[in-house]
């Protein structure tokens, strides 16, 4: 930077002297710019801090850049999935402890439709009845749940679970039949529900709507996801059309439904509530 100064000569006339800024660095990290004499003579011009030139003159540019600095660095920071992984492992955990280790007290975790006890709506989501049940729930549960993950951190993939596994609970009990089987009555079994899959569907819904943004990458993934879970809930309203909200291998289709459909209904309460996100 070059700045022309007007300095006084022994001869009392002024001239015009060419002083070089030069900058240095405080000992504290702010930068100061002093004024450099040439050969020609003159004055030195007074220290002038960077830092009240910039919100002096710079207006809010230095705030802006600095906020874009710190979105690339969050962009950059690799993702660790830790609510995703946190999911798994509890999922995981429940199914060694009720089938390996045949820990009687996890049974009591099932939703029991006869008697339900309120924290078995939540915690029945976390149990399955077989492996070939929690393989093909926490497979779907990894890779939509790291999707969700992606966009709204582990607080968002986690309430997204509940949430949806919550209200599919809900309406399996208020739908379906609390109990199977006996005659006139008696000897019948409550009806218990267990597992993801609830949740999962609500993840296949929420992991769609999140990614909804008005970029031509960010359409194409919902076009690649958006088929999908449309055949899924298809699927499954076909299958309750045909054989009612059980099938009769025993899942539960409305649960299926119901959590896709409440995960529609949290994100559109969510856009509604919260303000949007820059």
């Amino acid at each position: 930077m070059v700045a022309v100064v007007v300095a006084p000569t022994r001869k009392g006339c002024e001239r015009r002297a060419r002083v070089t800024a030069v900058s240095r660095r405080r000992p504290g990290g702010a930068v100061v710019t002093t004024a450099k004499k040439n050969s020609g003579g003159g004055d030195f011009m007074p220290n002038i801090d960077a830092d009240k030139l910039m919100s002096k003159y710079a207006g809010n540019a230095a705030k802006t850049a600095l906020n874009a600095a710190d979105k690339l660095a969050r962009a950059t920071k690799p993702q660790t999935y830790d609510g995703v992984f946190a999911l798994l492992f509890i999922n995981f955990a429940l199914f060694v402890a009720d089938h390996w280790a045949h820990l009687s007290f996890v049974k009591m975790l099932y939703l029991n439709h006869v008697h339900p006890v309120w924290w078995q709506f939540f915690t029945s989501t976390f149990c399955h009845a077989s492996w070939e049940h929690l393989s093909s729930n926490i497979f779907f549960l990894y890779i939509f749940g790291k999707l969700i993950e992606e966009e709204e951190g582990a607080f968002g993939v986690w309430m997204s679970y509940l949430v949806t596994g919550i209200g599919a609970n809900l309406a399996s009990w208020l739908v379906l039949p609390k109990s199977a089987g006996g005659v006139l009555g008696i000897g019948a079994n409550a009806t218990v529900s267990l597992g993801a899959s609830g949740a999962v569907f609500g993840l296949f819904a929420v992991s769609v709507l999140v990614k909804l943004k008005f970029n031509w990458k960010r359409i194409l993934e919902v076009i690649i996801l958006g088929q999908f879970v449309l055949e899924r809930f298809y699927s499954e309203a076909r299958m309750i059309a045909n054989v009612g909200g059980v099938g009769s291998t025993g899942v539960n289709h409305v649960a299926h439904l119901a959590g896709a459909l409440v995960g529609v209904l949290l994100i559109a309460v969510l856009n509604k509530t919260l303000p949007p996100m820059d």
